[in-house]
């Protein structure tokens, strides 16, 4: 009965001094730079315990048929490196993943299977809001009119 409750005791204090996880929703608008520049909306949603993250994220890229820019989207799934808390309400991050992706030029079409890597910061401003602001270059498979494509944007992250 002694051993029990030693390990009931040991349970207790590792779950008091688990840090809680803590997660987050992004919604954002931006910029696909390559191979001119063309707005992208999207979504992420991630969640990490101290300084790794993992995150899911969904973008959309529109064409631009008189520059020949394809539309692109993109369904990734990323680890975040963190800091564990902001300094001075700012924490940085490095993420990098892969998944799936789609691009479209009149006929042209190709979906498979990309890397990403970048970083970017979100930044405290009331209460959970926060505004991220994020930097992403993506390999896309051979297939692929433009790789590596460039994506930078801001948005509204709420963290929860």
């Amino acid at each position: 009965m002694t051993r029990l409750r030693g390990f009931a005791l040991a349970g207790v204090l590792i779950l008091l001094a688990a840090t809680p996880a803590r997660a987050d929703i992004t919604a954002f608008i931006g910029a696909d730079t390559t191979p001119a520049s063309r707005q992208v909306r999207g979504v992420g949603i991630g969640f990490g315990v101290l300084i790794i993250g993992v995150e899911l994220e969904y973008a959309v890229t529109t064409d631009d048929l008189t520059a020949g820019s394809p539309s692109l989207k993109t369904g990734m799934g990323n680890v975040l490196l963190q800091t564990p808390s902001s300094f001075f309400g700012v924490q940085p991050y490095f993420t990098t993943g892969g998944g799936v992706y789609r691009e479209e030029l009149g006929a042209h079409q190709d979906t498979g299977f990309g890397f990403n890597t970048g970083g970017g910061a979100k930044i405290s401003l009331i209460g959970p809001l926060r505004l991220r602001v994020d930097y992403r270059v993506f390999k896309l498979g051979s297939g692929a009119l433009y790789s590596p494509s460039h994506r930078i944007y801001a948005g509204l992250s709420l963290k929860f």
